[in-house]
């Protein structure tokens, strides 16, 4: 599954606020926010935090950039 996280880092900009800042006001682990940095699968309980501190909705933060592959993956 392809995940883009460019959201979350275009919305942190838009705020005004940055990765660190992010992580300590979510208690998000390093590596949990490595994983984000790397577009890979995090926690939903984790996403839904990231929302909740600022403010926005999960289409805010995150894209799915590969549903063709999943489809493919499901007929099989």
């Amino acid at each position: 599954m392809s995940i883009s996280y460019n959201k979350l880092w275009k919305l942190l900009i838009d705020k005004g606020t940055n990765r660190t800042k992010l992580r300590n006001a979510t208690h998000m682990s390093s590596s949990t926010m490595a994983k984000l940095g790397d577009n890979q699968v995090v926690a939903l309980p984790v996403l839904e935090k990231i929302c909740a501190e600022l403010e926005c909705d999960i289409g805010d933060i995150m894209e799915f950039t590969d549903l063709e592959s999943v489809r493919e993956e499901m007929r099989k």
